[in-house]
């Protein structure tokens, strides 16, 4: 267990889920590098809205968000998210990422991570049958007004039962 899963454990006892995902989030060192923040998180934790604004500590040499700052503000927040949402009984991991620039950054960034009740049954019902499934999401980061893209993020995501992941890994 992680030093971040044992203090979520701890944690909960005393605040609500979104609030521990929320500070959790923006005060550990590895999130903060990134220099993006969680600005919101639903009740439920299936929506989470994050911002990534133009500083000095992520400006590329032409004067733009560095897209090393891009990615890394979105990349644990799907699998992270999705842990919290699907339970105990099934493993996720972050099996691969493609990052598409479409413009350069030159003002503050927005996106929205985005699970459906729907969609946590779905890959459920999918685990249920086949036992491993992967799904794809894709973050887009926008500016304020939703405007125009400048990142686009796709991630895929494994997920497997936890009895069929034990004995998966001891086969190899």
């Amino acid at each position: 267990m992680s030093v971040y899963q044992k203090v979520a454990e701890i944690g909960t006892k005393f605040f609500k889920k979104k609030v521990l995902f929320k500070y959790g989030f923006n005060l550990s060192p590895m999130y903060r590098r990134s220099t993006g923040r969680i600005v919101e998180v639903s009740e439920d934790l299936l929506s989470i809205k994050i911002k990534l604004p133009l500083t000095y500590k992520n400006r590329n040499y032409v004067n733009s968000i560095f897209g090393g700052s891009m990615f890394s503000a979105v990349d644990p927040i799907p699998m992270v998210q999705l842990i919290n949402l699907i339970g105990d009984d099934y493993v996720v991991w972050d099996k691969s990422a493609e990052i598409f620039f479409k413009r350069p950054a030159r003002e503050d960034l927005y996106a929205d991570f985005n699970y459906t009740f729907q969609e946590i049954e779905e890959i459920k019902d999918k685990v249920a049958k086949e036992n491993e499934v992967e799904i794809i999401k894709t973050t887009l980061l926008k500016d304020k007004g939703n405007r125009n893209t400048y990142c686009e993020v796709k991630k895929v995501l494994y997920i497997a039962s936890k009895e069929f992941y034990k004995e998966k890994r001891k086969k190899k």
